[in-house]
């Protein structure tokens, strides 16, 4: 079944409206017709809303809801993947892959060593592409929600954003004990926001490792092996799907 974002205001009572691209996306692509199903989502709530195309307009397509699906994909707690900005195209593959595997938000982060520096119109234009790319992910996914890529920060300010996680790791290729890193992320309970800090490809700067540390940011090994930056991501996060996945 296909699966479709609208705006909340979109779901009215038992019709739901579908406008912009998706209406061509329906029409031509797909070439569905009136009476197939699909499913929509808000991007806010987790349900998934199942429906039939009832009407079809120019600009509009007209649903009959047929009922909610409550309990939603989800993941139990957020989890916020703050990215040291790699080079080339590998955030758009890390973007890709981390909504796959029910990250809550991404933050770009421009730290010491990031070889990428992305100046103000850079960054605007990149941040539309990075969102477009969520959003395709998050429908090819079935998410509930839509997860935001939000504006590149630097290392400080993403240090002081993530103060909204309960639970704080930065994988640094100096820390040892694995039995440390395995108690961390299965004692994770559900509900409680995560922070992943993940470095750039020359990794994280000993300021940088110093100032996470200071502000509760526990620095964790994932391993005997160097993971690329665009690897180590998404072996954070699979694990931490594998626990909380209910």
């Amino acid at each position: 079944m296909y699966h479709f974002f609208v705006e909340p205001s979109q779901i009215q009572g038992n019709k739901i409206i579908i406008t912009g691209k998706d209406v061509n996306h329906i029409k031509n692509v797909l070439r569905m017709k009136p009476g197939e199903e699909i499913a929509v989502s808000n991007g806010l709530d987790g349900k998934e809303y199942h429906c039939g195309i009832a009407e079809w307009y120019e600009d509009r397509i007209v649903c009959d809801l047929f009922f909610v699906k409550e309990e939603g994909v989800e993941l139990a707690s957020k989890i916020y993947l703050f990215q040291g900005l790699p080079k080339a195209d590998k955030m758009e593959l890390i973007i890709q892959k981390a909504v796959e595997l029910g990250v809550y938000e991404i933050i770009p982060v421009a730290s010491k060593r990031a070889v990428v520096k992305l100046d103000a119109k850079k960054a605007e234009s990149k941040l539309i592409r990075w969102q477009a790319i969520a959003e395709a992910a998050a429908k090819q996914s079935k998410r509930g929600i839509i997860p935001k890529i939000k504006e590149v920060m630097s290392f400080q300010e993403a240090v002081a954003y993530s103060s909204c996680a309960q639970v704080k790791i930065i994988p640094y290729e100096l820390a040892q004990g694995m039995e440390r890193t395995k108690e961390i992320i299965s004692g994770i309970r559900p509900g409680e926001p995560v922070a992943v800090f993940i470095g750039p490809e020359g990794g994280f700067a000993e300021e940088e490792i110093e100032m996470a540390m200071q502000a509760g940011i526990e620095p964790v090994t994932l391993g005997r092996r160097i993971l690329r930056t665009e690897t180590a991501g998404m072996a954070v996060l699979s694990v931490i799907m594998y626990h909380l996945e209910q």
